[in-house]
């Protein structure tokens, strides 16, 4: 059985092996893809989006346009060392790619009516349009999304931005509160599990040689430039930690992750802005149980290697 996947993403890296991550894997039915502001510019988030469906030969599912900026309107801060100028690293996409074609935001209306009941949001980017379904459209905007997988939050951990605040949720923390407060059936995969999903360079490199895909000549020089990124921030690490990629894996892997149920709040000002929070005391405040989030603490990382490398060796990538 294939899920129908609506993805949030801001390519970026990491993002971008998420998006081929979901082309590759006959587990997903991608149905459409939302494109904003985070890692890059929109404009540019657009345009790699583009780039990667091109490649995937998949130009059938659409792009929506996403948001430019966070609810606040605060200024936003790009992070070129790490996902590069353009947000694939070294790589630019063609300059074919331009004029793509792109819905406006209310064509995610659409498409939950359209698979009403069967469909997943899987978010791996910053939280402001799903926050903007809410706001433009009442609380029930979502109601028939069977779930939310969402990359964002670390609790107990330190912060990839702050020290506890975690890039999805810091970028714009009045979008997160929004979404963790007003979606249902939340799934969150954190810093706590998605700093373990380290991909090593030499899988890379074997990918880079093997892979029957058409991203094959991506894997390496994107990964590489991303990998040195994080041995700057990250002295001694042996790898990069591909955090997009975990939730869809999740998603098809029900035995993944192990999820604790609590609500989650995030900070949406002062200097803890964008810092998330549960109720982890043994025996926690009651709350009502459909405010309840399911946050995965634990992941099982020698099958999420495993399982990343079988779907990029997959032969017959080319699905719809």
């Amino acid at each position: 059985m294939a899920y129908n996947v609506l993805m949030v993403a801001d390519p970026g890296i990491d993002d971008s092996f998420a998006i081929m991550y979901a082309l590759l894997n006959p587990k997903i039915n991608l149905v459409g893809i939302v494109s904003g502001y985070g890692n890059t510019p929109k404009e540019q988030s657009v345009k790699n989006t583009a780039y990667l469906l091109r490649l995937g030969k998949r130009e059938d599912i659409p792009i929506i346009a996403g948001t430019a900026g966070p609810l606040s309107g605060e200024p936003i801060q790009y992070y070129p060392e790490i996902h590069g100028k353009e947000g694939l690293g070294p790589i630019k996409p063609p300059d074919t790619i331009k004029n793509v074609n792109v819905h406006d935001i209310n064509k995610i209306l659409e498409i939950v009516n359209q698979y009403k009941g069967d469909l997943v949001i899987v978010s791996v980017g910053r939280l402001t349009e799903l926050a903007l379904m809410f706001i433009l459209y009442g609380n029930n905007a979502l109601k028939d999304v069977a779930a939310f997988y969402i990359m964002g939050g670390a609790f107990l951990v330190p912060g990839n931005i702050t020290a506890e605040a975690e890039a999805n949720f810091y970028i714009d923390p009045i979008a997160a509160n929004t979404v963790m407060e007003k979606a249902h059936n939340i799934y969150l995969h954190p810093l706590n599990i998605t700093n373990k999903a380290i991909i090593t360079p030499d899988i890379i490199n074997f990918l880079s040689e093997n892979s029957p895909t058409p991203f094959k000549p991506l894997l390496k020089p994107a990964f590489d430039y991303y990998f040195k990124a994080y041995q700057k921030n990250v002295p001694g690490i042996h790898g990069a930690p591909l955090h997009d990629v975990l939730p869809l894996m999740a998603l098809t892997i029900p035995d993944l992750v192990k999820y604790f149920p609590r609500r989650v709040t995030v900070e949406e000002f002062g200097t803890s802005k964008g810092k998330s929070i549960a109720d982890f005391r043994p025996k926690p405040d009651k709350e009502p149980p459909e405010s309840l989030d399911y946050i995965g603490m634990e992941a099982d990382i020698q099958k999420f290697i495993v399982n990343f490398m079988e779907i990029f060796l997959q032969g017959d990538f080319h699905k719809k």
